[in-house]
């Protein structure tokens, strides 16, 4: 796939991901032409049983993996064993899923998303997370550094996020796109395939924290999310509500936690 800007512009696509394209540079030093890469986005449509779902703006990576994570977050599936074909064509950007059940009604409400990658949720109500898992703000803010470091296509192009799923010692599954909640569809997807549990994991990434995230991480009965920036007031009162630790702003050594955090080991009132 090809962005859409002059062919003289265009240099060419490192590895699909990303598109090589000329720019101008001011600096102290005045301007210079020079190439850059930036994230490449993909229009894909997903269509269920020959019914068209919905489109999802996305990086080119790991589509088979975002269709199969969106269906699931959203209750379409219960696991891989409900899909009986997938067939996803980056060329015509589409999507092909066909369910064990060829009867099945799928939701027609949707709910848009907010944040770059745009995108739509169906299912707008979460799954409390009971979990007695435990960890060191210590640990914690050693995962996030683990994330940073391994930020691959963010160190190419900048202007994707990335999240990932871990225990307190590791880095389990890492997902980047120009879309945060891509990135936990991702996850999810590959999961599933992979047959890795997200019950009683922490959930870490570089984008602000909004519901639709939070939903996404209850539905993977995750009870630690952690994010480098900010997040909203509903996902506050949401994970509030689910059971979630939130923690927002952690880098370097800080970080602030709006909800339960006793899990971190805080027992401040």
């Amino acid at each position: 796939m090809t962005e859409k800007l002059n062919k003289q512009e265009v240099i060419g696509e490192t590895d699909m991901r990303t598109a090589e394209i000329v720019c101008h540079r001011f600096s102290d030093e005045g301007w210079v032409r020079t190439s850059v890469h930036v994230p490449s986005e993909l229009e894909l449509t997903l269509y269920v049983n020959q019914q068209e779902l919905v489109t999802i703006l996305c990086t080119p990576k790991k589509l088979n993996y975002l269709v199969l994570g969106f269906l699931y977050g959203q209750g379409i599936i219960s696991g891989i064993g409900d899909v009986v074909m997938m067939r996803v064509c980056e060329e015509e950007s589409v999507a092909d899923v066909r369910l064990k059940n060829p009867e099945y009604k799928l939701p027609t409400q949707r709910t848009l998303t907010s944040g770059c990658g745009g995108g739509a949720v169906f299912k707008t109500d979460g799954e409390r997370v009971d979990s007695g898992l435990i960890a060191a703000p210590t640990e914690v803010l050693s995962l996030m550094k683990q994330l940073q470091e391994q930020m691959e296509l963010y160190r190419i192009s900048g202007g994707v996020h990335t999240s990932a799923l871990a225990d307190t010692g590791n880095l389990l599954v890492m997902a980047e796109d120009i879309g945060r909640h891509n990135t936990l569809d991702k996850i999810q997807g590959e999961c599933l395939m992979r047959g890795i549990s997200t019950r009683d994991r922490l959930l870490l990434t570089t984008g602000r924290v909004s519901s639709e995230m939070l939903l996404k991480a209850a539905k993977m009965q995750v009870p630690i999310v952690v994010s480098r920036h900010s997040p909203t007031g509903s996902a506050v009162s949401l994970a509030r509500d689910l059971g979630i630790t939130l923690v927002g702003h952690a880098r370097g050594g800080r970080m602030q936690v709006y909800s339960h955090p006793e899990r971190l080991g805080c027992s401040t009132n």
